[in-house]
């Protein structure tokens, strides 16, 4: 696996403020809080570099310094970027996203949300996979209106990958972890671009864009991760669920 997954490059898009689980964010970005005792940006660089991956771009912007000060001296040997969005607390992941086109260009790359934590598995079982553009879709899960619900065909392609979806369409959730193909990159940061010279968009999702290129026929497929943990940490609530989830060893 470390030899298909030496070219790939990842992306952690960690710029956001995390209003909803104040105050626990009040000082500490969210990707820095601690779950079984270890921070949520540890055990997914851990994962990362253990999959092969050694070359993550942050997007960062919220307490920036305490993310890049973290990463430098808990993993020395780790090829990071930084990039900031300075517009952080007014955009959304679409415009993060797009900011690390130079970094990116057409190289394949994982996407990571920074506040998930999973098990390693997920990751093992998406860069072995045969889509070029797939996304982790849980579908054993209880969809609201926050999820990220995604619809596909008899296919397994996606043709919807939106909160706005019914969840009675849906077939499951995207889990913030993608990987994109590099013919697909060069396509997705064009798009993100178009997007964002309008700035009715910076609030949209990088989903966004994937939807627009599905609309181009650019095929997106998902990846059933199902009795695999995961979950993503957006409220106190979702904190306590992922101590219950995820021990120490982990």
């Amino acid at each position: 696996m470390k030899n298909k997954s030496s070219k790939i490059k990842a992306v952690i898009l960690a710029a956001g403020v995390g209003s909803r689980i104040r105050p626990l964010t009040d000082n500490c970005p969210k990707s820095l809080l601690e779950i079984g005792g270890n921070t949520i940006l540890e055990m997914m660089i851990s994962h990362i570099q253990s999959c092969g991956i050694n070359e993550v771009v942050f997007v960062v912007g919220y307490l920036q310094e305490k993310i890049k000060d973290y990463v430098n001296k808990q993993f020395p040997d780790l090829d990071a970027h930084f990039v900031t969005n300075e517009r952080y607390f007014e955009t959304n992941t679409g415009y993060s996203l797009m900011l690390t086109r130079d970094w990116i260009q057409d190289s394949t790359f994982i996407k990571f949300d920074a506040d998930v934590v999973f098990d390693k598995k997920i990751l093992t079982k998406l860069i072995e996979c045969e889509y070029e553009n797939c996304l982790c879709l849980d579908k054993n899960i209880n969809l609201d209106a926050e999820a990220m619900k995604v619809i596909t065909d008899k296919q397994n392609r996606v043709i919807k990958a939106s909160k706005t979806v019914n969840p009675k369409d849906a077939i499951g959730e995207s889990i913030g972890i993608e990987k994109i193909g590099g013919e697909t990159a060069k396509l997705l940061f064009t798009e993100l671009a178009i997007m964002m010279q309008d700035e009715q968009n910076h609030q949209e999702y990088y989903e966004g864009a994937y939807e627009r290129l599905i609309a181009n026929f650019v095929p997106f497929y998902a990846l059933d991760i199902s009795g695999l943990k995961w979950t993503e940490i957006d409220t106190q609530e979702d904190f306590v669920l992922a101590e219950n989830i995820f021990s120490q060893s982990a």
